[in-house]
Parts: C-alpha cells; structure tokens; sequence
C-alpha cells in the first residue's frame, strides 16, 4: 500500500513509498485513511522521526474491520485519529483509544483538522475555569489557535487573539475573539491564561501582560526563536505567576469524542485553510511552511 514516509534528506520532509500492509492485533481496529490532517511540528522538526517509518499522526477514515477483542468502533464507523503514529498511510492499524467517532453531519474530512491542534487547545483550556477571565491566544490563525479561539469564546472567556500580521487575522472575531492584535506593545490588558504556540521573545511580551496567579502555557515554538527575560522581571509581587510546559500524549479518544459532539452541534467549526489531493503533499508543505494556510491542512487519500 501507498504511505507518505519519513525523509531526512533534501527531498523531505516526506516522500511516496510502498509499505507493508498493518497487522493489527487484537485490541486494533484497521481503519481505511480517507483524509489526512498535517501539523507543522511533525513536519518542520521531521528528523525526531526515524528515517523511512510511515509518518503522521492525524487522520480519519473508515473501520474496515473491528477490533477482533470487542473493543473500539464496529465495521463501517467513520471514525478520527489524533495523535495516532503512522497515520498517513492507505490503512492503519491504531488503538480505539486514539479515535473518535465522527457523528452524522460531521464531514469526515473535518475530523482528520482536530487531532493535535484541537486536542491540544481543548487540554490547555480545560486546566483552569474561563468564566469571565481574560484569554490571550497567540498565533490565533494556526491550527491550534483557531480552535482555542473558539473553545474559550465557548467557555464564557474575554478572548484575544494575537496574529503575525494584519492579512492573518481574517475571520477570528466570526470565531470569537473580542480582540484581533498584531502585537502586544502598549496594550494594557492582563491575561489571565496565555495559550502561547510561537514563543520566542513574544513569551517575556506576554510575560508582562499577565495577570497575578495567571500561567502561560506554551504549545508550541513556531518562531523557533530564544527567550530571553530581562533583569528582575521574573520577580514580583502578588499571586505567583506561572509558565507550563506542554506535552501531553495520552490517548485521545475523549476529547475527540467532546470536540466531534460539539462540531455536530454546530458549536464548532473546523479550521481547513486548503484542502487537497495528497499527491500535492509537497505543494502542502511548502504552503505551510511559508505561513501561507490560515488553519489546518487536509489532504484527501485518493
């Protein structure tokens, strides 16, 4: 079967290959992919992989044959995988654990843009109560930051959404967001939660702007960029202030399930920026890398 690969060298970061069809054991189902969801981790910090191993982690398709133990989905389930190793290959052998049932009125394509990115938002927003707090989310029009947008709106949060340039911002106050920047000089709100992907100097930015007893929460480091925090501004007074780290792998199938109930109650919205044919991974990638995709990126398994 045909399967996008890992590619360490100047042709990568993945490639076209012919591999082994799954086995699965007996608590997998075999999942027909259908669509395939890219991230931009995965794919810019391609060489944590092994070279040549079927790459990918977000998927959807449909159960061709049950898990033979009675566990997970049954024959003919279209179903999500999130955080799913090897998921963009033609079929898959993964865990119910990792997958999602996708409801009626929920496109199957829409399933394989949540997995990272909207698992990711959803674990960080749930670590503390929104109810009238003040939520900065920064790089608001990727992946992550559409969902996480639209999950703290959700939650009753005061949203803002920081962007990279004033282009990136279409569409996130339909989302939610009360605020759209372009950057964090002179503002002088004070951030309750930070749902930090870019980090870089923007962390000390938003250092400055949050609130006593507020935590950023970093998901991310698209910017690839050091922080550096000036002399005595990690020193204060009041409730203590805080950073996370981020790096949850745990299986994924409850927040898959809440986040498919929520797009089936039109509560939510898929944040596809291009959607394509996975012949034109290439195309894909370079469009992501070059900050060309507002959203996720779906390819359809053809």
């Amino acid at each position: 079967m045909r399967a996008l690969v890992v590619e360490h060298g100047e042709a990568g970061p993945v490639r076209f290959a012919d591999v082994d069809e799954p086995v699965p054991s007996s608590d997998e189902a075999l999942v027909e992919i259908r669509h395939i969801g890219l991230n931009f981790g995965e794919l810019n910090y391609v060489h944590q992989w092994p070279a040549d191993v079927v790459h990918g982690h977000d998927a959807a398709g449909v159960v061709v044959r049950a898990a033979s133990d009675g566990s997970g989905p049954s024959e003919g389930t279209r179903v999500a995988l999130g955080m799913s190793s090897h998921a963009w290959a033609e079929r898959v052998a993964v865990s119910p654990a990792s997958l999602g049932t996708v409801p009626e009125g929920v496109e199957l394509a829409d399933g394989a843009a949540l997995g990272i990115a909207g698992v990711t938002a959803l674990r960080v927003l749930r670590k503390r109560s929104l109810l009238a707090r003040d939520v900065l989310v920064t790089g608001a029009s990727g992946g992550v930051g559409h969902f996480a947008v639209q999950l703290a709106a959700l939650a009753g949060a005061r949203v803002t959404a920081l962007v990279g340039s004033p282009d990136r911002a279409a569409g996130l106050r339909e989302l939610g967001a009360d605020k759209v920047l372009t950057d964090l000089a002179g503002t002088e709100d004070r951030f309750d939660l930070v749902l930090d992907t870019v980090g870089g100097p923007l962390i000390a930015q938003a250092w400055s702007s949050l609130a006593e007893g507020g935590t950023i929460h970093l998901v991310g480091y698209s910017s690839g960029q050091d922080t550096t925090f000036p002399s005595g501004t990690l020193f204060g007074f009041g409730e203590p202030r805080g950073i996370a780290t981020y790096g949850d792998m745990t299986p994924t199938s409850g927040e898959l399930t809440d986040l498919l109930g929520l797009m089936a109650a039109g509560r939510l919205s898929a944040p596809v920026g291009l959607r394509g044919d996975w012949q034109e991974v290439d195309e894909a990638v370079q469009a992501l890398f070059a900050r060309k995709v507002h959203g996720k990126i779906v390819l359809d398994v053809v």
